[in-house]
């Protein structure tokens, strides 16, 4: 499986490390891609959880849109 997620409030690498590091922990994530420029975080795993994915995004202090 692979979703993407918007996430418009990245601006630097410590956004996108946080983003990125809170995602993997995510269960039946396998894989995340966190493109700064394009502010997309693009995850593939199997059996993804999006409300869980959603979270690990906000509980590391940013929105999704």
């Amino acid at each position: 499986m692979e979703a993407t997620y918007v996430v418009p409030e990245m601006s630097c690498s410590h956004c996108e490390a946080a983003v990125g590091e809170a995602v993997s922990a995510v269960h039946g994530v396998d894989s995340v891609t966190v493109d700064l420029e394009s502010k997309h975080v693009v995850v593939r795993g199997t059996e993804l959880d999006d409300t869980a994915i959603r979270v690990a995004i906000t509980d590391a202090g940013y929105d999704v849109a």
